[in-house]
């Protein structure tokens, strides 16, 4: 039976025609290369080769077979273009959920630049609450995720991905409102609104770790389930807010005043993913470092 291995051989040693560089063009040996070429020689009942002392010729038929076997593996190459090409159509996508109502520029862009640097691994976007996404993520209803943070697990790797300074925000005419810049303990002298623990707890456990390194007693004035909550609490005068430019670029409210803040504090949106005993798979393992581009 003739393989294409066969075919390929004979490519080479009728392309070259010199067995030692057509046995260095398929890196195989020179006796198994030309006890290929004999075996193909029995099978078609023909003789490919003129076999002079220092000088192979190819016969009439071998001109044909090499015409022919050329065309035949345009073809095959053509076979294995399509079946990629399906394969990358139809591929299994990533399945992403995204958590504590995440809506900052980079996110966006970071899953616009995955489009043009794989293309052939398509996401499949879920939002959730961040208790939600780490279970889902254990489950294994979902290959990766972005959150502020969820409780520590061990099932579960939290690396981060990108951060967004701080920022103060204020209802619209508070005596604050006005500044170009805030310090944090001028701001928490103000009573501060809150994150609910059940529905936020890595921006909650984020917001009391700025706090608690400006002010050992600080006053709050309650706590909101989702961003919008929250920012709509802060309109209607309720309390004073702490946020990160990105959620404020996107936003962009004109009942609700941003000043900077001097201190240099940070909000972190984290990339998780259930621990892997063996790795990664391929895919997943270049969406979360294609996340860290974005630091």
């Amino acid at each position: 039976m003739i393989e294409l291995r066969h075919l390929r051989y004979f490519i080479a040693v009728a392309e070259e025609l010199n067995f030692r560089r057509a046995s260095e063009r398929v890196h195989v040996d020179q006796t198994p290369l030309s006890r290929t070429i004999r075996d193909l020689e029995e099978q078609l009942g023909v003789q490919l080769f003129v076999r002079a002392p220092r000088k192979l010729y190819l016969t009439p038929a071998g001109l044909r077979l090499l015409k022919d076997a050329a065309k035949l593996f345009i073809r095959v190459e053509r076979i294995y273009r399509v079946v990629r090409e399906t394969d990358a159509r139809f591929r299994t996508p990533l399945r992403i959920g995204v958590a504590d109502g995440i809506a900052q520029p980079k996110l966006s862009q970071c899953l616009v630049n995955w489009r043009v640097v794989a293309p052939e691994i398509p996401l499949e976007l879920t939002e959730m609450r961040a208790l939600e996404l780490a279970e889902a993520l254990q489950s294994e209803q979902l290959d990766a995720g972005f959150s502020f943070g969820v409780p520590d697990g061990h099932a579960i790797d939290q690396q981060p991905a990108w951060s967004y300074s701080a920022i103060a925000l204020l209802p619209l005419g508070h005596e604050l409102a006005s500044r170009a810049e805030l310090t944090l303990a001028e701001l928490l002298a103000f009573p501060l609104l809150s994150c609910h623990s059940g529905r936020q707890p890595g921006l909650l456990q984020q917001m009391q770790a700025i706090v608690q390194r400006h002010t050992t007693n600080p006053t709050f004035a309650g706590e909101a389930g989702t961003l919008s909550g929250y920012v709509t609490r802060i309109a209607a005068g309720m309390g004073v807010g702490l946020g990160d430019t990105g959620h404020i670029a996107t936003l962009r409210r004109s009942d609700v005043v941003a000043v900077p803040l001097r201190e240099d504090e940070r909000f972190t949106t984290f990339v998780l993913h259930k621990h892997q005993r063996f790795g990664l798979p391929e895919a997943l393992q270049r969406f979360v470092a294609h996340t860290k581009t974005f630091l």
